[in-house]
């Protein structure tokens, strides 16, 4: 487990800058260790539900954000609550950067979900069902969360999974990229998992000047063998 010193603590008394880092990076290391507990459980899972970047920075605030994507957070908790009666596993996969990231370079003036800002933070509405065993939050640092060095050993170490379901933003983006690739991996190690996008609980911004992208990104995932399903149409 990891500790702080008395000394450390005298140096937070007395606001140390460098103290207040290593604090920062003693926090981050703590939640990385208690993520790393929970993977070692991972076996017993058959089902995982994914939640792509529901996070401030597309929902709330911010250069990318759009308001409209809120509209299918009521059928997210549905399918949350769902997972949590049924005790399978949830990741939350949050957009985070540092202001270096080579991303902002591709993408133009967006700089977006800078690492401990507010917008790298899940909505509050999605907070209350980041708690509990069988939930991990992931960080990411491309449109691709099976990128994510985390989830890439989690989804490794879960080798009983036989369904997924993937709920969240961008659906042309951070959904497409990250779930083409997911497909991807389990053809590559021959592994049978059925994954379903639920297209009442994705969303892109500005959507009705995208629907060209939305429609192939659909396209391709339906070739690829992703199952395209809805409770509610809006």
């Amino acid at each position: 487990m990891l500790t702080i010193s008395p000394v450390i603590n005298i140096m937070l008394i007395t606001g140390s800058k460098t103290c207040k880092k290593y604090l920062l990076l003693l926090t981050k290391y703590k939640k990385e260790e208690e993520s790393m507990n929970k993977i070692e459980n991972l076996q017993i899972y058959k089902q995982a539900l994914i939640v792509v970047d529901m996070v401030n920075g597309f929902v709330k605030e911010g250069v990318l954000h759009d308001q409209a994507i809120a509209k299918i957070v009521p059928r997210q908790i549905e399918l949350i609550k769902d997972y949590q009666e049924k005790k399978q596993l949830i990741l939350f996969i949050k957009d985070t950067h540092q202001e270096n990231a080579t991303e902002f370079k591709r993408f133009g003036s967006t700089k977006h979900c800078l690492k401990e800002s507010r917008e790298a933070s899940i909505i509050d509405e999605l907070k209350p069902y980041t708690k509990g065993s069988n939930v991990i939050e992931i960080e990411k640092n491309s449109t691709s969360y099976m990128e994510a060095p985390l989830f890439r050993e989690i989804i490794k170490k879960a080798h009983n999974l036989k369904e997924i379901d993937v709920v969240g933003c961008c659906t042309d983006i951070c959904v497409f990229n990250g779930t083409m690739a997911l497909a991807n991996y389990f053809d590559q190690w021959n592994l049978d998992v059925l994954i379903r996008v639920h297209q009442d609980a994705i969303a892109t911004y500005n959507e009705a000047n995208r629907k060209e992208y939305v429609d192939a990104a659909n396209l391709l995932m339906t070739q690829q063998g992703i199952q395209l399903v809805k409770k509610f149409t809006y």
